[in-house]
């Protein structure tokens, strides 16, 4: 009995130190993106025309959600759940995923769009 609670104190001790603080931390639902490439995309593709999003020229006219906190949001479109791996999703078709949304088909690429979710995740 007292090498299990001896075994289960030192268990107990490398679960509080964090013996995994070298693992990366990764989003539930996250992509790998180029954040830089990303930024330059989202300026591309004309995003700031209808949303305000971090170093990239602020739009105007704001139709669309400001993309400046998007990681903060509960849904994207108010439809699907917030990841990384939904906004990919949205980016490539978003009529295909809400066809009465405002939001134009942009011919933009999934590579593209891993790019441009990396950049919005990591504001």
């Amino acid at each position: 009995m007292k090498e299990f609670f001896s075994l289960a104190c030192l268990l107990c001790c490398l679960l509080a130190t964090g013996c995994k603080q070298n693992a990366p931390a990764v989003e539930a639902g996250s992509v790998a993106g180029d954040q830089v490439r990303g930024q330059y995309l989202l300026a591309t593709y004309g995003c700031a025309a209808c949303h305000r999003i971090k170093d990239v020229a602020p739009g105007q006219n704001q139709v669309g959600p400001d993309l400046r906190s998007v990681a903060d949001y509960s849904y994207l479109a108010g439809i699907l759940p917030n990841t990384q791996q939904n906004m990919v999703r949205w980016l490539v078709h978003p009529r295909s995923l809400s066809p009465g949304t405002a939001m134009p088909e942009l011919g933009v690429t999934e590579k593209d769009a891993r790019d441009m979710a990396a950049y919005l995740y990591a504001q």
